[in-house]
Parts: structure tokens; C-alpha cells; sequence
């Protein structure tokens, strides 16, 4: 396993790289990116990864400051996993050329976590099109568990890039909740908490399917979570995955969730 610090060991390392495989990450490493790259692994003549916490995509200082870092730990389990290489780059390595044209979202696509995020999509897309155009993999492998950033940067690298982003299922344990790197913050008791407001988000899309007024059901649901699970309940809505318009069918649709218990934000969709 080679550790590039800076561009030059990584344009040194990938110069003559054909068939890559790339998982990016901000570390915090769980079965969830593990089982990302063991699919980079598994499809890709050589793999990296890259550990970079992309301070553009927090709106907030503290959830920057607060988000999980454990290096040793995570080169400890990329070195495990015998992947090629790690890419540890620093701010200035990703941040050295300025944007020509700064990246907007669609007013159709500011819902969601973008809605009450502001600026996060337009770093995250803004660093994943830096980092593409720094490593050119032939795939970029990433978790549906954060579903709208998969397809926003999807449709944006698309465009400008030969990378194929690849769509990978949501590790769940065995309470339900998502793998996260976010969920080391929750305490014991919280950390149930929100394991069971998923199971209740399961059963709820389970009966959706024959009810009529779905948005009137779920606006009820969201009053109803809040109040059982003494949480901030930020949106709950069913939309279609196709084109994230809001839905009233199951078909082709996900129920999407953002919630806070003790300041600590999870999202989910099911």
C-alpha cells in the first residue's frame, strides 16, 4: 500500500494507472467503505482511496471541527484490505487552482439536505470534480446512503469527466441504523433512538402503500417521530429517485429523512 501525501506522489504513483478504481472518503472508516472498496477491489485492476475532510462542504464550523478523525485506525484497515493506494491530500493540494465558474445548484434541486444546507452540495460537487480530475479513475465507487449527493454529483461529473460514478447499497447493522461516520458521536442511549425511528421509518413505507395522501401522512408521521423520539425531525418526504420530484407511488420512490438527536444530524433513505 503506497501513502501519497501531496499531487506529486500521486502523479508520480497513477502515471502509467489504467483500470482504477477510486472510493473517496473523509475517514471515519466503517463496513460501509469497506464495502465500497472491496468492490473497487474486486472490479478494478488497482485501487485507490482518498482521506480528505473537505472543509467547503460543512455549513457549519463546529460540525467541521466535531467530524470523526482516527487516521492511524483507518490506514490500519486500508492496509488490511491490501488496497494500492491512499491519497492524503492536504487543503492547498485540492484548493491550489481557483474555480473559472462557481458551481450552482438547479432551483429544482435545492431540497432536501439542500434546502437546509447551504453551500454543502456546491462543496461536495466541487471537491469530487477536483479530485476526478486529479486521479481520472475509470470508476468512482459511492453508498447510496446519502442518495441526493450520489445523484447530484453523478450528474455533474457526467458531464465533464470519463468516470463511471458506480452505485453502491446501504450498509445497515443489525438495528437498521445506516453505517456512518457521524454515529461514533451518538451516546449509547441515543444511538438506540435512532435505530428505532429507523425500524419505525420501515414499517411506516410498508403501510404507504395503501394509503391514498401520502404527504398528509407523512407530515402527520413527522409530528409523531419528533414528539416519541424528543428529536428535531428536519424533513420526511417521499420522492422519486429518478428525477427527486416529490411522490405519491412507491414505485421507483424512497422515503427520505433528516433528524437530529442531542445536535448530532443523521439522514437516511428507505
Amino acid at each position: 500500500m503506497k501513502i501519497l501525501l501531496n499531487n506529486n506522489d500521486l502523479i508520480e504513483a497513477l502515471y502509467k494507472a489504467s483500470n482504477l478504481g477510486f472510493v473517496p472518503t473523509m475517514g471515519g472508516l466503517h463496513k460501509g467503505h469497506i464495502s465500497l472498496i472491496k468492490r473497487s477491489l474486486k472490479e478494478c485492476s488497482k485501487t485507490i482511496v482518498s482521506i480528505f475532510i473537505n472543509p467547503t462542504q460543512f455549513n457549519d464550523k463546529n460540525d467541521y471541527k466535531k467530524y470523526p478523525r482516527n487516521s492511524k485506525r483507518d490506514l490500519s484497515i486500508l492496509k488490511k484490505l491490501k488496497v494500492d493506494y491512499v491519497y492524503l491530500p492536504t487543503i492547498n493540494d485540492i484548493y491550489l487552482h481557483k474555480r473559472l465558474s462557481k458551481i450552482k445548484l438547479n432551483k429544482k434541486d435545492r431540497i432536501l439536505c439542500a434546502k437546509y444546507r447551504k453551500g454543502h452540495f456546491e462543496g461536495v460537487i466541487d471537491v469530487m470534480d477536483r479530485l476526478t480530475k486529479l486521479i481520472k479513475p475509470k470508476k468512482i465507487y459511492m453508498g447510496e446512503k446519502d442518495y441526493q449527493q450520489l445523484f447530484l454529483v453523478k450528474k455533474f461529473l457526467k458531464k465533464r469527466h470519463n468516470s463511471r460514478v458506480i452505485q453502491c447499497k446501504t450498509i445497515r447493522d443489525k438495528n437498521k441504523i445506516a453505517l456512518s461516520s457521524r454515529n461514533v458521536l451518538l451516546n449509547k442511549r441515543n444511538f438506540l433512538k435512532a435505530s428505532k425511528l429507523i425500524q419505525d421509518l420501515i414499517q411506516l413505507k410498508k403501510k404507504l402503500n395503501k394509503k391514498n395522501n401520502i404527504s398528509k401522512i407523512l407530515l402527520l408521521n413527522k409530528k409523531k417521530l419528533s414528539k416519541v423520539y424528543n428529536c428535531k425531525v428536519e424533513y420526511l418526504e417521499l420522492r422519486n429517485i429518478n428525477n427527486f420530484k416529490l411522490s405519491n407511488k412507491l414505485k421507483n420512490s424512497k422515503l427520505f429523512i433528516a433528524f437530529y438527536l442531542n445536535k448530532i444530524r443523521l439522514i437516511d433513505n428507505i
